[in-house]
């Protein structure tokens, strides 16, 4: 079973998996292209994983469920189209024969969670909805720089052959503004390359992995001596002293970027 993403709206991803006769997918914001790809795989729709409320990642729900009857699983702490099975943190839930741990994620909103497995096929799978993004993260619509601080750092700790299945194709425009903070990068700089390429081809540049964002993904580095320094130049009269402090000098000059 691979994570595939299938495209919605502008730069959406609905990301999907079956095993040949079932099917998951993850924070269907519309129905047609998860209807589409289930009738050409040739698969029902077993499960369906959100989380969180916004409706790019719930406008879907109640179509699919009422054409296909699946089962729908989202965050303890947020509006849902129900009904639905409610998880939090820890929690595990048993879909298409693998086990997902819930996290909790909170800072795009309050009550965002986050579905990891630790084997899908020999690999790790995250599906981390608009916190993690490749090369940058999740505005804080709802929480706080500590919150989203604090839920990458839980992100950053997982295996590094993680697959990443965030929900936005925001790559290249994350990268630019990682390339302002650390315009040293080497690693940055080759991975900067292969996205521009992927994009020309019209190739989605996820999943990413744990490792590489650790190694390119500025919101990651808050410790490193660059992106110290990038966020001390940028704010000079901040405090500094912590990663927490540097991550929210972070976000903030990405939203004005």
């Amino acid at each position: 079973m691979t994570p595939f993403p299938i495209p919605a709206f502008s730069d959406n991803y609905i990301w999907a998996m079956h095993d040949g006769q079932r099917a998951l997918v993850v924070d269907p914001g519309e129905s047609a292209g998860v209807l589409a790809w289930l009738a050409s795989e040739g698969v029902r729709l077993d499960t369906i994983l959100i989380t969180h409320h916004h409706p790019d990642h719930t406008g879907g729900v109640a179509d699919l469920r009422s054409q296909t009857d699946a089962r729908v699983i989202g965050p303890v702490r947020e509006t849902m189209p129900e009904p639905l099975q409610r998880v939090d943190d820890g929690d595990t839930v048993s879909v298409l024969g693998q086990t997902f741990t819930v996290i909790a994620v909170p800072g795009h909103t309050a009550g965002h969670i986050a579905f990891y497995c630790p084997d899908v096929s020999g690999q790790p799978v995250l599906f981390c909805g608009d916190t993690l993004f490749s090369g940058g993260c999740g505005r804080l619509f709802e929480g706080t720089p500590a919150q989203m601080h604090a839920s990458l750092s839980r992100l950053a700790a997982l295996p590094g052959n993680t697959r990443v299945c965030c929900t936005h194709e925001y790559t290249i425009a994350n990268l630019r503004f990682a390339q302002a903070v650390e315009p040293n990068n080497a690693a940055l700089q080759a991975y900067a390359g292969q996205c521009a390429d992927l994009r020309t081809q019209g190739k989605p540049t996820l999943p990413s992995s744990i490792a590489l964002e650790k190694a390119i993904n500025p919101f990651l580095r808050c410790t490193e001596p660059d992106v110290v320094l990038a966020a001390r130049t940028r704010a000079p009269h901040a405090s500094h002293s912590d990663a927490q402090s540097v991550f929210a000098t972070l976000r903030e000059w990405k939203n004005q970027f």
